[in-house]
Order: C-alpha cells, then sequence, then structure tokens
C-alpha cells in the first residue's frame, strides 16, 4: 500500500524571545492511503506542530512533508481539519455551516448539489432535522458531529484532527468514537488524530504513533491488531489491556526525556 503522508526528517523550532525552542527533530512518519494514523505523545511535544506541517499552514525548518507523491508547499484543498473547538458561525444554520468548504472550493457547485452532499452527512451522523439550527441550539456533542461533517463535505483525501473529542464528556467521547468509524467506513479517507486519550488512539488507529518528548521525534509505533468492526466492548479486552499497557509504558519514558506532565 502506498504512503499518502510522507514526513521525511522534520526539524522544526519556534522563534521566541529567548532563543529558538525546537518542536521536532528528525521526524519520520509514513501514513498509507486509507489508514488512521493516532499521534500520542507528551504535552507539549509538537503534536498541534505536526498537523499544522501535513496541512501545509507552516513549513519545516529542514526536512520535507509530501502528500501523494507531491512536496507540500502550502494550504492544500485536499486536507480537510477538525478541532477541539468546533469553531462554526453563528449566524449560520447548521446545513449552510457544513457546506461552506464547498462554497470555497467547489464555488461551481450549484446549491441543490452542495445542500445534498451535506444532508447525506449529516443523516450520518444522526443530524436530519436540525439542520435548519443554529450553532448555539445544538449540543457541544451534536456541534462536534456538524464539524466532522463539514471537515469531510469537499471529500478531502486527508483528515486532520487536532483534539477533536477532548472537551467532551465519556459517554458523548465514545458515541463519537463510534459515529467516526461508521463515517469511515462509508466515506474512506486517510486520517491523522492528535490525542491524548490512549483507548481512543487504539479504538479509532490502524496505527498509533508515540512521539517523544520534545523536541519530538518518532519513539515508537503500534500496528493495532483490533477487527475492524470493533465495538466499545473490545476496549474492556485483555488484547487492549495489553496494548495500554505498552502505550502507557512508552508515554512514560516519552515523559521523562524533558520532563512534561502529560
Amino acid at each position: 500500500m502506498a504512503n499518502l503522508i510522507d514526513i521525511r526528517g522534520v526539524t522544526h523550532a519556534y522563534r521566541t524571545k529567548a532563543g529558538p525552542l525546537p518542536v521536532l527533530d528528525n521526524l519520520n512518519v509514513a501514513v498509507p492511503e486509507g489508514e488512521f494514523c493516532a499521534v500520542v505523545g507528551p504535552s507539549g511535544c509538537g503534536k498541534s506542530t505536526l498537523t499544522r506541517l501535513v496541512a501545509g499552514l507552516m513549513k519545516p525548518d529542514r526536512g520535507e512533508v509530501w502528500l501523494h507523491g507531491e512536496l507540500v508547499k502550502s494550504p492544500r484543498k485536499t486536507v480537510g481539519m477538525a478541532f477541539q473547538n468546533p469553531v462554526m458561525l453563528e449566524w449560520r444554520t447548521i446545513l449552510q455551516n457544513v457546506i461552506l468548504p464547498l462554497e470555497i472550493v467547489a464555488p461551481s457547485m450549484p446549491k441543490a448539489r452542495k445542500e445534498a452532499r451535506a444532508m447525506e452527512l449529516l443523516e450520518m451522523v444522526g443530524l436530519a432535522g436540525f439542520e435548519g439550527k443554529t450553532p448555539s441550539q445544538l449540543s457541544g456533542g451534536m456541534r462536534q458531529r456538524a464539524s466532522l461533517c463539514r471537515a469531510i463535505v469537499h471529500k478531502p483525501d486527508v483528515l486532520i484532527m487536532d483534539e477533536p473529542f477532548g472537551a467532551l464528556d465519556n459517554f458523548t467521547r465514545e458515541d463519537l468514537w463510534q459515529t467516526m468509524r461508521d463515517l469511515r467506513a462509508k466515506e474512506p479517507f486517510t486520517c491523522v488524530l492528535i490525542t491524548h486519550d490512549l483507548r481512543e488512539s487504539l479504538f479509532l488507529g490502524d496505527q498509533v504513533i508515540v512521539l517523544s518528548g520534545r523536541p519530538a521525534t518518532t519513539q515508537y509505533v503500534m500496528d493495532v491488531t483490533l477487527p475492524e468492526d470493533r465495538t466499545l466492548d473490545i476496549l474492556y479486552t485483555p488484547e487492549v489491556a495489553d496494548m495500554l499497557h505498552i502505550l502507557r509504558d512508552q508515554i512514560r519514558i516519552a515523559q521523562g526525556r524533558d520532563g512534561a506532565v502529560h
């Protein structure tokens, strides 16, 4: 299987008044097409910086980021993004918020087709009937569902998710994990998920990459050998317990490198 994302020897530092702050150090990551890659690591180790580099919002100091065999030099229309805070335009309805990317990347598409595409996704995530509501009329979990629809409405090759479920309660978060798996079954795309939740990384991921402490490099890669049609019950099996134990050990090692608190 060909790699859709290739991060090759990426090194990056932020410029501060006190001098350069190294964040990434010779980072190498490969994500095959169609795979769900979860990235975990100590707080402040550069996980969000990694997403910005893949999205083309930043350029590395050294190294290269490749998507579909093309060097990333600027933001790309083939990348969708979802964040912890599902920022939406309060003066637009949920339907109007979801079709926003289509207005940008496909302005000539007829309005009826844009709305039909958005409604297809809203139905998939259980929001049919709420398309005429405004964001303030929805719960946090419902807004995050709408945010996921908006991120993939233009059928991106890559979806980047930066802790999209981190601010939700446990029950809502687990419900959205299942929603995410259902979406991927119907809307295949390659995904990079940044998360602090190891259970989330195993339930959603095909592979889990553990980044070292700052400046981050690839410390450990776990292939997730769970069945494709996994349900939440699998999180309570001995197999998952063993994988969680390994990941926790790797996180502890990473924390020891720079003293970060996870």
